[in-house]
């Protein structure tokens, strides 16, 4: 990806022009960090009460039965967000998606353990073990380096 920046005092607001062969998932990101759509915060509901949530403090985030859900070492928080928007909001150097279902925060992964054909087991600081579906394999294992 080449970046370019014109510095130019003809221009009173800010333009972004994005020139690509067609619609990657690298345009659609920046599309989306560019856009105001994004939510500013994280907020969850337990026993009936909303609380806000630091990415800092999120375990995983996961869809089940339709509805999504964030761990912390709090407790677990029913959000309103789909899976696709939080991953979208979260730095991509601190999370990342391991299954259609879940996305994990790598900095509270307790260990992963490659021994699983054709998956990996992740064991996280909660305790809970859960698994990279065989789709994100390859870009989990890029993102750690082996």
């Amino acid at each position: 990806m080449q970046i370019e920046v014109k510095i130019d005092s003809s221009y009173i607001d800010p333009k972004v022009i994005i020139l690509a062969a067609s619609m990657t998932e690298d345009v659609h990101i920046i599309l989306s960090k560019l856009s105001d759509q994004a939510p500013q915060i994280i907020s969850g509901s337990k026993d009936n009460k909303i609380e806000i949530i630091e990415p800092e403090d999120l375990i995983r985030i996961y869809a089940r039965a339709g509805k999504v859900f964030a761990v912390t070492h709090k407790g677990e928080y029913a959000l309103r967000l789909r899976l696709y928007e939080i991953e979208e909001w979260l730095p991509t150097h601190q999370f990342v998606r391991i299954s259609n279902s879940e996305i994990i925060n790598l900095k509270n992964v307790n260990n992963f353990d490659l021994s699983f054909t054709g998956t990996i087991c992740v064991k996280l600081a909660s305790g809970t073990i859960t698994y990279v579906s065989r789709r994100y394999v390859s870009k989990l294992k890029k993102i750690l380096g082996i």
